[in-house]
């Protein structure tokens, strides 16, 4: 049996909570893990005296995989957000927000797409300043945006590479090349020729980002795979989300070439920590999704279809989605699952 070395970062609030939980799933898959165990956030804080000590970062560097629970960037102190210098750190350029219909009987029964994003370019590059007039310190504020070929083609062929693994069949380029002519024109100029190259495989379509928002509120089941820039992939993920009843059942993942980091896109909501309530599903999602990073797609399936079962046939579930299992009892309803 394979053992796979992977760094294991619990997090902050529920963090710790919703990690226990998943990593009973995982062991009831039978699929082996070596865990490093490491800090971040105000957990490294306290302890190392930084949210993001380096031992945490030899770690990666060294498994090149990581399960993490949400984390809290400290208040003041001149800390920046952890997950935005991990990603830096390790040019993790693709974030992956797969948004899936599970709890029956909402307003969306049928969404399955995912949202693909390029991570490292776009507004969030940093290039964020203020200037002084007159008396007026910010008096005007100015934002650059940075797109490259290089970083538009990388997330393009990722998104048509991901749509060819999971039997995917169209992948749809979200921009504002109407508007924003150079930066918005060469994502999609780039994204298109890369789609060329998989014509007759993956199809593929263009929209315009307003137009992608009110479609994904009136018809989301036409989407399947969306790819798209930095500040409008972070936008549409949440709202993808709210379709779905919220981000207790959104995992994400943020890859690269050298490393690979899978997380719940939750808080770290330390209004509920330590009282046994916390809903682990979206981390329990977020470990189905390194199953298949890492070739293990029988037991990401596995997982998967256990998760869903315990929330829609046994009706086992957390209070944020209307139930009143604790995340100890939903936990060892999927591991249940997971066995039979």
């Amino acid at each position: 049996m394979t053992v796979r070395e992977a760094t294991l970062i619990p997090g902050d609030g529920i963090g710790p909570e919703i990690t226990a939980a998943t990593l009973q799933v995982i062991d009831a898959l039978r699929v082996k893990f070596d865990w490093d165990e490491e800090y971040g956030g105000m957990a490294a804080v306290e302890k190392a005296g930084t949210p993001l000590p380096n031992a945490t970062l030899d770690s990666i560097r060294r498994t090149r995989l990581c399960l993490k629970g949400p984390l809290t960037t400290p208040v003041g102190g001149g800390y920046r957000s952890v997950n935005v210098a991990m990603r830096q750190e390790f040019d993790l350029y693709a974030n992956v927000r797969p948004t899936k219909t599970i709890v029956p009987g909402g307003r969306y029964e049928h969404v399955d797409l995912v949202i693909i994003r390029e991570n490292t370019e776009g507004l969030y590059v940093g290039l964020d300043h203020t200037f002084k007039i007159g008396g007026d310190r910010r008096a005007m504020a100015q934002a650059m945006s940075i797109v490259t070929r290089e970083g538009s083609e990388r997330i393009a062929r990722y998104a048509f590479e991901y749509a060819k693994l999971h039997g995917r069949k169209k992948v749809t380029i979200v921009h504002k090349a109407n508007i924003l002519k150079a930066t918005s024109g060469l994502f999609l100029e780039v994204s298109k020729r890369v789609a060329e190259q998989y014509a007759g495989a993956i199809a593929c379509d263009d929209k315009i980002v307003d137009n992608t928002a009110m479609q994904l509120v009136i018809r989301p089941e036409q989407f399947d795979v969306i790819v798209t820039t930095n500040l409008f992939g972070d936008i549409l993920s949440d709202e993808a989300a709210g379709l779905i009843g919220g981000l207790g059942l959104a995992p994400g993942a943020n890859i690269g070439t050298h490393a690979a980091i899978f997380e719940p896109v939750h808080g770290s909501a330390p209004d509920i920590a330590g009282k046994g309530i916390a809903n682990p599903s979206a981390q329990m999602l977020a470990a189905a999704m390194m199953l298949d990073h890492v070739g293990e797609l029988e037991a990401a399936k596995r997982l998967r279809c256990a998760l869903e079962a315990t929330i829609v046939k046994d009706r086992i579930r957390t209070p944020d989605l209307g139930g009143r299992a604790p995340t100890a009892e939903f936990a060892r309803a999927v591991v249940k699952r997971v066995r039979t």
